[in-house]
């Protein structure tokens, strides 16, 4: 497939993330459906084949890091730039698509009609998840970690050490793990057919791809990040009980 001579119709039916490559270019695609991607790159002053380098590079899976032998501030550190793509990038332009929507795209689908409502609710919430996340949970490991080390200023881990449990938190991550679920009931678990239009396609396409993205961060955070917190937590306990004998 010649890219540059594509209609940027046919490149997003090709694959819907070219929509978001062509996003970031300053493209958006259901304004140009008609045009081909060199006549496009003409009229923005964009060099045509690193557009296409991009397209192409957009095809490759990137590789998930192993992070299991890695101390909790290197996981931590991962998963806070996880949540910056996640609120900076990903939402802002799914959020766009979704203002996109035209009458004849929520004729569709009534399901479209709701999102426009629904979503910048679940994206206030969301957004104010991780940062509870990050100033609760993120911050009390890292002060156990500190712990460890010998680095630690006493009374404010004593007081963080009062509030709040690995485990409790663990038990509050859980109740937000499926954050996903309202929407996928509504979008009947991101179904499209052969006449569902091109926008609507690259919603629910961008909405699925965002919640397996949330599970893979949800398991770095369930199955590595807490088991290593509560190694710490226990460690640090242990040494905290030391010093009060002692004293």
């Amino acid at each position: 497939m010649s890219y540059d001579k594509s209609k940027i119709t046919e490149l997003i039916e090709k694959n819907y993330v070219f929509a978001s490559v062509l996003y970031y270019f300053g493209i958006e695609f259901y304004e140009y459906s008609e045009q081909t991607l060199e006549q496009v790159c003409q009229q923005r002053g964009l060099r045509v084949q690193q557009v296409v380098d991009s397209l192409e590079s957009a095809l490759q899976q990137p590789e998930t890091p192993n992070l299991t032998s890695l101390p909790v501030d290197i996981i931590i550190a991962y998963l806070k730039h996880s949540h910056y793509l996640f609120v900076k990038h990903k939402l802002p332009y799914i959020a766009r698509l979704i203002q996109e929507l035209s009458p004849a795209d929520l004729l569709h689908s009534p399901a479209a009609e709701d999102l426009k409502f629904i979503f910048p609710l679940y994206v206030e919430d969301f957004i104010r998840h991780i940062y509870k996340e990050e100033d609760t949970l993120f911050t009390y490991i890292l002060l156990l970690q500190a712990a460890t080390q010998g680095n630690f200023h006493p009374g404010r881990l004593f007081f963080m050490m009062e509030k709040n449990t690995i485990e409790e938190l663990a038990v509050e991550h859980d109740c937000h793990d499926d954050e996903m679920q309202g929407i996928r009931v509504l979008t009947n678990n991101y179904s499209t057919s052969d006449t569902t239009p091109l926008l609507l396609k690259v919603v629910y396409g961008e909405l699925q791809a965002f919640e397996q993205s949330l599970r893979s961060h949800s398991h770095i955070e369930d199955e590595i990040l807490f088991p290593k917190a509560l190694a710490l937590e226990k460690r640090v306990r242990r040494k905290w009980r030391g010093l009060t004998a002692q004293n």
